[in-house]
């Protein structure tokens, strides 16, 4: 206990902590900003390269200064992507603290799967769902007795659309880290997760059907890792467990 005695500050400390915390992640967000903005063209050529292979060569913008707000928009989305890592080092700073130094050394793994897992999810929806995504969504174009209907994209929902995708599976990705951290909480058992991975698994339809087109393809390219990855982090937590009661049996039997 003397090791957590030590590590308890009055209230106002606390508030103080996660003020300078979310300063250096703000900071961290202006500088990447920064960058960003000057290469915000090189980084939406980038985001509609997926439109561009899926046969698309034009896209509109429907406002005077549309083109400004855009590389801004562009600018902040690739910003917050660069300083996540950043993010989440300044709330693992934040949390450490008030940890056991097992506790410290049992959710540092999490903290650097964490960005690894973001960067995953976010590359599976670049490179895969986004343009499974989009050939369904424009093979709606072509003749309609006699009429040409034509898909002219506007550049501001194209960003949503792409953003909504990728922050989506990267935040989806972190589940695994998620459920092992409310596992180590206390706030749910081994067990529990157990015994609810069927409403996982309806859970996982339910939420790629609201980040992905209607499409069964674009939704099975989320709800099919998402049910994975909670069965992943069903077996690190078992395997986590494991290895703890071996080590407790260990020093039992030492003493």
């Amino acid at each position: 206990m003397k090791e957590l005695d030590d590590t308890q500050a009055p209230l106002l400390d606390h508030l103080i902590e996660l003020r300078r915390r979310l300063l250096w992640s703000v900071a961290a967000i202006v500088i990447a900003f920064a960058g960003c903005l000057y290469f915000a063209r090189v980084i939406l050529s980038v985001l509609v390269a997926p439109l561009k292979a899926a046969g698309q060569l034009t896209i509109i913008n429907t406002e005077v200064f549309g083109g400004f707000l855009v590389e801004i928009k562009v600018a902040f989305f690739a910003a917050l992507m660069i300083a996540f890592p950043v993010i989440a080092n300044q709330l693992w700073q934040f949390v450490a603290p008030g940890l056991y130094r097992k506790e410290k050394r049992a959710l540092f793994p999490f903290l650097l799967a964490t960005p690894v897992l973001f960067i995953g999810g976010a590359s599976m929806a670049y490179f895969i769902a986004i343009p499974v995504a989009l050939k369904f969504l424009l093979a709606f174009q072509g003749d309609l007795g006699g009429v040409t209907q034509q898909a002219l994209p506007d550049v501001n929902s194209y960003l949503k659309f792409v953003m909504q995708f990728i922050f989506g599976f990267g935040l989806s990705f972190l589940l695994p880290v998620l459920l092992m951290l409310l596992e180590r909480a206390g706030i749910v058992t081994f067990e529990q997760l157990k015994g609810a991975w069927r409403y996982a698994v309806v859970g996982a339809f339910a939420l790629s059907a609201v980040l992905t087109p209607p499409d069964v393809g674009s939704q099975l390219l989320l709800a099919v890792p998402l049910c994975a990855l909670y069965f992943l982090a069903l077996l690190a937590i078992w395997f986590t467990r494991r290895r703890e009661a071996k080590q407790a049996e260990k020093e039992s039997a030492a003493s």
